[in-house]
């Protein structure tokens, strides 16, 4: 990549969540300091309000502003010429983030977002994979809550089974424990944008039901069968498991991370996500009412309503809240000959995962595109195959994540 002016643009940096990015690499890494970084809009006044902001806590009046609008595709490709990184809040991805892809691509600029739209970014892989590897854009989606801890927890425990037993585990199951944090306005408004796409698109119909649609082009699918959408009994962890909203992303996302790598945990590789419950009566109701919400949604006349009474973006939890969150993953490796062997890993976040660790993992992985030496050339990537080890540490020093190999019986039980 040709010599930049910054390191880090965030655009869409006077949104909630963009504020959150802005204020993190502010108290971590300063203004005009070893890391270059600007701010961008559509709106002059929101920047100069958000300046004001940080400068309570840091001298924040040199920091430079960019205006740009996802109407305004000229206006994109110029922000994009200007950075090693293009750093994006601006949601729902489906509906604003393809500007911001294409300039990136044309610029030959490293992404990176917060999208779980699978159908969104089902239509960016198909489209502009090839161009991302002819211009060495590295294309990074999902580096908030969804899908950086299911796909970097996943990468860290077959990179402990590699190391302890010369082998990859054949599945992962990754279990959700105990999480405290309110459900992210940008994520629902994504949500009900996909509803609404899919009434009339069967590509998007597809790419939802399809447990294997962010796979590379001409990849044979696996093992893997449609997302869990009841209550079921988990051996391994011998508790009740029930859906997790965050599958329908995560899981794909850990498929693809495995096919990017080369299928090194092996092309019949098994991955699956759910949330561990404390009982099978807790595990049906909660099986229940998430079918039900999601058939809800699916209906035009419920889903207006809903989009009314649910948060919406650019609201979020106060500093308090925020700070008063956690989450727990569990993952449970089988080895493939002896399950005696079997490993399981854990990964927590010390603040809530929708808005205070999903913010500080979006901002480490534009760190960590534009400071760390790529680990392979342009492309639509994974948070996991694109970053590897370099983010893992990042997330670990920095983030406020915890990566470690526990007992397969240990487990804070719900």
């Amino acid at each position: 990549m040709d010599k930049r002016e910054f390191d880090v643009v965030i655009w869409g940096a006077t949104g909630f969540t963009g504020k959150l990015v802005a204020e993190y690499l502010a108290a971590n890494y300063g203004i005009n300091s070893d890391l270059n970084w600007a701010i961008a809009g559509r709106d002059a006044q929101k920047l100069a309000d958000l300046k004001e902001t940080l400068s309570r806590t840091v001298d924040a009046s040199e920091l430079p502003t960019i205006l740009a609008n996802s109407n305004d595709p000229d206006s994109l490709l110029k922000l994009a010429k200007r950075t090693r990184v293009v750093c994006t809040t601006v949601g729902p991805y489906a509906l604003y983030g393809t500007p911001a892809v294409e300039a990136c691509v044309a610029a030959g600029t490293h992404y990176c977002d917060l999208a779980g739209e699978v159908q969104w970014m089902a239509k960016i892989i198909a489209n502009y994979q090839k161009k991302a590897e002819d211009s060495g854009a590295r294309i990074v989606h999902t580096c908030g809550f969804d899908s950086i801890p299911t796909d970097m927890g996943t990468w860290f425990l077959q990179q402990a089974m590699l190391k302890k037993h010369g082998v990859a585990a054949t599945q992962i199951k990754s279990r959700v424990g105990r999480t405290r944090g309110a459900a992210s306005g940008g994520t629902i408004a994504s949500m009900l944008n996909m509803m609404e796409e899919a009434k009339g698109d069967a590509f998007v119909r597809d790419a939802i039901s399809n447990p294997y649609s962010l796979y590379p082009a001409g990849a044979a699918p696996g093992q893997d069968e449609a997302d869990q959408s009841n209550a079921r009994y988990d051996p391994d962890f011998q508790q009740w498991t029930a859906p997790f909203v965050m599958a329908a992303i995560n899981n794909r996302v850990v498929r693809r991370t495995n096919a990017l790598l080369g299928f090194p945990w092996g092309e019949d590789f098994r991955f699956d996500e759910a949330l561990l419950n404390s009982s099978r009566f807790q595990a049906r109701s909660i099986a229940t009412i998430s079918n039900i919400g999601m058939g809800s949604l699916s209906v035009t006349p419920l889903r207006n309503i809903a989009k009314k009474m649910l948060p919406k973006p650019g609201e979020g939890p106060s500093k308090a809240d925020r700070e008063a969150g956690y989450y727990e993953l569990y993952f449970h490796g089988k080895h493939p000959h002896d399950p005696d062997k079997d490993m399981r890993a854990k990964v927590t976040g010390d603040m809530d995962p929708g808005y205070g660790s999903t913010s500080k993992m979006l901002a480490e992985a534009a760190v960590c595109l534009a400071k760390d030496k790529p680990a392979g050339g342009g492309g639509i990537w994974t948070p996991a195959a694109a970053m590897g080890g370099k983010l893992l540490s990042r997330l670990r020093e920095n983030a406020g994540l915890t990566f470690e190999v526990i007992s397969v019986t240990a487990l804070s039980k719900k």
